[in-house]
């Protein structure tokens, strides 16, 4: 498995990631600055870099470490558009949480 692998998760699953990379696909509601508020199942704090440009209403796909206050330090972020199936993008965070050695390595393997 990839050294820097980034399971998929949701709002409710970040405590069991701090200090560890993610990827999280949310619906974004708020943009102040080089901030963003995404709803992942609950609504998740993004720190943006300079590189994001996303837009309030679009789905919105970020690859971040996971502070210990729960939000979310952004590498990088891609706007996915109005036209993103939530659903299906939960249904897929609960399957990568059943099937974890097939989508993540273990913490003790990350640099």
């Amino acid at each position: 498995m990839d050294q820097m692998s980034t399971p998929r998760v949701n709002c409710g699953l970040l405590n069991a990631y701090v200090g560890r990379n993610v990827m999280v696909i949310g619906k974004v509601q708020q943009l102040r600055g080089d901030v963003a508020l995404i709803d992942a199942d609950g609504n998740i704090t993004a720190s943006l870099n300079r590189d994001s440009h996303l837009l309030v209403g679009n789905a919105a796909q970020l690859i971040g470490k996971v502070n210990p206050d729960l939000s979310l330090k952004v590498l990088t972020s891609m706007d996915l558009g109005s036209n993103v199936d939530m659903s299906l993008c939960r249904s897929v965070v609960e399957v990568a949480q059943k099937l974890k050695p097939m989508f993540e390595s273990e913490p003790s393997q990350q640099h």
